[in-house]
């Protein structure tokens, strides 16, 4: 049966883009239904971790994005200048970021830089203080450049799957595709007629995030504050606030969040009676309900993002678990479309995704329960600030916060494999990422040795190879590279970890059989 796409994506937000973009970076038709008309503009997550940072490097778009956070930056000391004291100054260029853990803040002078789990990142580094609207604008136009069809106003109503595709119905009539791919957020309505399980824990808080102008706003405390009626946030710009109360979830999670309410959290947990809310720029409204579909797919029907897991924001983990999903899913998806797919390729999208999503789990249900207005909470707060003072905890925390950590449990000897692959810089003044812009693999020679990139003949159509000199890298033979920037396969030099069985090994298992053996 004649499919109109390839491959729906419902959900035009970050994820989906993200998704999409990677379909279409390897030729396979994308349509993306999302239901509101324009960019949403709403607060929301303020920056990305180093793996998505890296995502966008790998796919030429550094430079975009580095130009976004410069943008918000300057709008940042603008907004300063406008309404502090005279003689504020715009920021030149990010602080340095270490994060934070329940409103714990991280102290960045004590982070230890000589971790090996922070060696060769690269310029992406420098770059992840972009808020979400930014990201969203920057992928749509990216998903244009690379012929997305993006449906806007366009909402789906249901679908009807079969061994062969999927009918997708929508507000604006039906379409036939080989794929569903279910980005529509933590309420998703794919998830929902899929009749995916949805287990996890019920929510205890009522949060907002929201950018006001108030009155009385010198009575706050700055930064992060525990009273005993909850925890707020205020700052770092001047009307920002966070509010969490611990008394059970919102009775209306779709309301409009009205000046009204916010004011009335806002003086419930910090104690300030007079302060007021006199206008709302933006806000919302999260709760901390932690829940995990235990698989990622039913049949043709896949799911990433808030689809797949939904938990609090703190940590700013939900965008980055978000797009890591749309990486994995998007080169194996397009993969199985075109053909060539070896056999389970697409199953392991949730092996290897689901326990980074349980762990993002687990990570924010613990800064709920460090935050709770209750004296054994209070006592473990104090024990964990004791320990962010040291350099061995800042350390420990600021790579759980940045992704630095993250890895696949893949087969292989080499100490890489499995890793998001260093940004290696070569001899001609390349960088590892510079090579990864077309979506292919990457089969990385270091040593000149033909043996190595002959090993890839045949599958000239899915890995590019690439014969390097790494004079920073000395030991390293070569690398591997999935299309997701991740380490199929790595070997040293001589008789380092590695070998060419494990190579061969490597090859079929992420990209099937070679074209010559397949006649």
């Amino acid at each position: 049966m004649k499919h109109d796409a390839d491959v729906v994506v419902a959900g035009g937000g970050p994820v989906g883009l993200m998704l999409a973009c990677e379909l279409a970076l390897a030729d396979v038709s994308v349509v993306v239904l999302e239901r509101l008309t324009e960019v949403d503009t709403k607060i929301k997550a303020g920056a990305i971790n180093h793996p998505s940072s890296e995502a966008f490097h790998r796919r030429g778009m550094l430079p975009a994005l580095a130009a976004a956070q410069r943008d918000a930056f300057e709008r940042f000391g603008a907004f300063l200048r406008q309404r502090q004291a005279a003689g504020a100054t715009a920021v030149e260029r990010p602080p340095r970021f270490a994060g934070h853990f329940a409103g714990i803040m991280l102290r960045g002078d004590l982070l230890d830089e000589s971790d090996p789990d922070f060696e060769d990142l690269g310029p992406a580094a420098e770059v992840g203080l972009v808020p979400q609207e930014a990201l969203e604008r920057l992928l749509g136009a990216r998903a244009a450049e690379l012929g997305v069809e993006l449906r806007r106003g366009v909402t789906l109503t249901g679908f009807d799957a079969d061994e062969d595709g999927v009918h997708v119905h929508t507000s604006h009539g039906s379409l036939r595709t080989g794929w569903l791919a279910g980005c529509d957020g933590g309420r998703s309505t794919v998830r929902r007629l899929a009749g995916f399980p949805f287990p996890g824990t019920d929510p205890e808080i009522t949060g907002h995030q929201a950018l006001v102008e108030l009155t009385g706003a010198d009575a706050l405390g700055a930064g992060w504050n525990w009273t005993e009626t909850g925890t707020y946030a205020h700052g770092p710009l001047p009307g920002r606030i966070l509010t969490v109360e611990f008394d059970g979830p919102p009775a209306d999670r779709e309301a409009p969040v009205t000046a009204e309410e916010l004011q009335t959290a806002l003086r419930k947990v910090s104690g300030v009676a007079d302060v007021t809310v006199d206008t709302v720029l933006s806000a919302t409204r999260f709760t901390d309900h932690a829940r995990q579909v235990p698989d990622y797919r039913s049949g043709r029907v896949l799911l990433a993002g808030d689809a797949a897991h939904v938990h609090s924001p703190f940590g700013g983990q939900g965008l980055n678990l978000g797009l890591g999903d749309a990486m994995n899913l998007g080169w194996k998806l397009a993969a199985t479309v075109r053909g060539w797919a070896p056999e389970g390729l697409l199953d392991t999208y949730t092996a290897e995704r689901h326990p980074l999503g349980a762990w993002v789990l687990e990570w924010t249900r613990a800064q709920v329960a460090l935050m709770r207005p209750e004296s054994h909470a209070r006592a473990l707060r104090g024990v964990i600030a004791e320990l962010t003072g040291t350099v061995a905890a800042t350390t420990f925390f600021a790579k759980k916060i940045s992704g630095v950590w993250q890895h696949y449990d893949l087969p292989g000897t080499h100490p890489l494999t499995g890793r998001s692959a260093p940004d290696l810089e070569f001899a001609d003044g390349t960088r590892l990422a510079d090579h990864l812009h077309g979506g292919q693999g990457l089969l990385l020679d270091l040593t000149g040795d033909a043996g190595v990139g002959g090993r890839a003949t045949g599958y000239e159509d899915r890995i590019r190879v690439l014969p390097a000199r790494c004079p920073g890298r000395p030991a390293l033979a070569g690398l591997l590279v999935r299309p997701d920037g991740c380490t199929a396969w790595a070997a040293d030099s001589p008789g380092g970890p590695g070998t060419p069985g494990e190579l061969d090994a490597a090859l079929r298992r992420w990209f099937g059989t070679p074209a010559a053996a397949a006649l």
